[in-house]
């Protein structure tokens, strides 16, 4: 840091950790000069700049009591000194209510950056005075944060500069999921950052789905922000749902590098991009741990692998069963269907095979076909005929929750899940599955790789929203994206996770062991996007596989009919389409 004054939005993280040790080193010295010096009488401006600051960068409210309480002065000469301060220029007060009796106090920008300077000088005057190569390396990491700042531990969310103007505050449209149920949770710590009220609706997927289209055809949206399912971008792109985000947004300010590849591949449609993830959930192979190595298993890797398992840990006489997984009628079963196609090391789509997976970069150009009725399809369809042998009796009507209840609650060894689903057995200690959980990509098929399909949704701002909300919704996305939002999340329950860094964050390790295995899944390429390639109708492909497979699984058709019979169904969306 040189010292140059910056902006509240320019702030980086490692700034932010050097001011609050600047700010804990002078708190403490000031005690210090007050244990020693009887006589000491601390300067009021100070403790008070001091506390300001500190509240800002950690996001939590100072009040003016709060604020005169940090002077250690008496009560009417603080309210004197806060009030030369207001009128100073250094602190800004914002109403609290709608009345406007009420003010939250915050450092103004000439504050902030007077602060930034001073956080550099002191890490100098303190080097320069004792001599940096003199001081031992482990007192220099005590005082100044070396060993931090290796670990890279992401700092608290920091208050805004200026509040969102927003008439109505921040409407946001989402799915009713654990994260962002997290976020509903945290709704006044976040409205506290954006200095605007947050109004946040949520649906299941394809009542989500509904409304957001349904959306669109208003002459002006009811939503500053949606949350989109990975799999709509394409269909949302060419319906006129979403707005760039490059023309409402300096795209660089949200560090695509920090973002796990496929999930920022993923939020793009023709080479631009239309949301930021905001949870990056790969479908998992979750299995016990535990009950593994009491049948001396070995993790498995393939499918022949986990059908062995699945066989060896069956006993439904006394209520235990092999595998739970999506097998409900519809969306639920289309998505295990197209995740299992990948298993074996085939996509939905025609697409062109590359180096790490397939090439989606070119959808949008159209030309493709769907590939359900192949000799791939065959072994995929077989292969869940044999997953429904080792099976819960209920399993043709467990979706996405039903699926990890009966693992949560010990009944199942073994659960394809979602990492955002995770919380069902991490927050129970009571659950036999605590503890126990070991997370795998999926086991493949003969002759193709461990694949972990990326889940998730991104954020994006609908293209109907007015202009003049745009610029305040745009920044409110960056914020509810940022590494902050995201840790805050994880700290809450959250087990997704869509950057690098929140990943490498030593608390959020600590918090679950999905978060290391995720990320080094994705250093591997294991996580794609590819097995749902968003093409503009892959939803309802995803609904028709659901249905033809889900009357192979009752046994009313074989394998061969129900692959026929949606690959027919599946042509003619393209055909309806490419008419249109």
């Amino acid at each position: 840091m040189d010292g140059s004054a910056l902006t509240f939005q320019t702030v980086s993280p490692r700034d932010r950790i050097e001011m609050l040790q600047v700010i804990s080193f002078l708190e403490s010295f000031c005690e210090e000069l007050e244990d020693v010096i009887e006589v000491f009488a601390p300067n009021p401006f100070f403790l008070m700049s001091l506390f300001l600051i500190r509240n800002h960068i950690e996001g939590k409210t100072v009040t003016p009591t709060s604020l005169i309480s940090a002077s250690h002065i008496p009560y009417a000469t603080a309210s004197r000194r806060v009030k030369e301060m207001i009128e100073t220029g250094l602190i800004e007060q914002r109403p609290r209510t709608r009345s406007g009796k009420s003010f939250s106090l915050h450092p103004s920008e000439l504050l902030f950056d007077g602060w930034m300077q001073l956080s550099a000088r002191v890490r100098r005057l303190a080097e320069i005075e004792f001599g940096a190569s003199e001081m031992r390396a482990e007192s220099a990491d005590y005082y100044f944060g070396g060993s931090y700042m290796a670990t890279k531990s992401i700092p608290p969310l920091q208050v805004l500069g200026e509040p969102l103007k927003l008439s109505g505050g921040v409407r946001v449209l989402v799915h009713g999921d654990p994260t962002f149920m997290v976020m509903e949770t945290l709704k006044r710590q976040f409205e506290q950052v954006i200095g605007a009220q947050i109004q946040q609706r949520a649906f299941s997927i394809d009542r989500l789905r509904e409304e957001a289209l349904k959306n669109a055809e208003r002459p002006t949206s009811r939503y500053d922000i949606i949350a989109v399912d990975l799999p709509w971008i394409g269909e949302f792109v060419e319906k006129g749902v979403l707005l760039p985000l490059d023309e409402v947004m300096d795209i660089a300010r949200l560090d695509p590098a920090d973002f796990h590849t496929a999930g920022w591949k993923a939020a793009h449609w023709g080479g631009r991009a239309y949301g930021v993830p905001a949870q990056t959930t790969p479908e998992l192979l979750f299995y016990r741990r535990d009950r593994f190595a009491n049948a001396g298993l070995e993790p498995p890797a393939t499918t022949d692998a986990l059908l062995s398992a699945a066989k060896a840990l069956h006993d439904p006489h006394h209520g235990r069963y092999g595998i739970a997984w999506n097998a409900a009628r519809g969306t639920a079963l289309g998505h295990t269907f197209l995740t299992t196609l990948s298993d074996f090391g085939q996509p939905i789509v025609d697409l062109h095979q590359i180096a790490g997976g397939f090439d989606t970069e070119q959808l949008d150009r159209g030309g493709y076909r769907f590939t359900i009725d192949t000799e791939t399809g065959l072994l995929a369809a077989e292969y869940l005929m044999e997953l429904l042998k080792y099976s819960p009796p209920d399993i043709l009507s467990m979706s996405w929750y039903e699926r990890i209840r009966p693992f949560a609650a010990g009944n199942v060894a073994m659960a394809y899940g979602y990492t955002l689903l995770a919380p069902y057995f991490e927050g129970d200690p009571a659950s036999p599955a605590f503890g126990q959980t070991g997370f795998l990509p999926h086991p493949a098929g003969p002759g193709a790789t461990p694949v972990a399909p990326v889940g998730g949704y991104v954020m994006g701002i609908p293209a109907n929203l007015p202009r003049d909300r745009r610029a305040a919704a745009a920044e409110a996305l960056r914020v509810f994206t940022s590494p902050e939002a995201q840790k805050l999340y994880v700290q809450n329950g959250s087990r997704t996770n869509p950057r690098y860094s929140v990943g490498a964050d030593p608390e959020v390790r600590r918090a679950s062991p999905i978060f290391e295995a995720v990320d080094a899944m994705s250093w591997r390429d294991e996580l794609q996007f590819w097995p749902r390639p968003p093409v503009p109708e892959i939803s309802e492909v995803i609904r028709i596989c659901g249905e033809e497979l889900h009357d192979m699984l009752r046994g009313i058709v074989p394998p061969r009919d129900a692959l026929r019979r949606a690959q027919e169904r599946a042509d003619a969306t393209l055909d309806d389409n490419r008419q249109k």
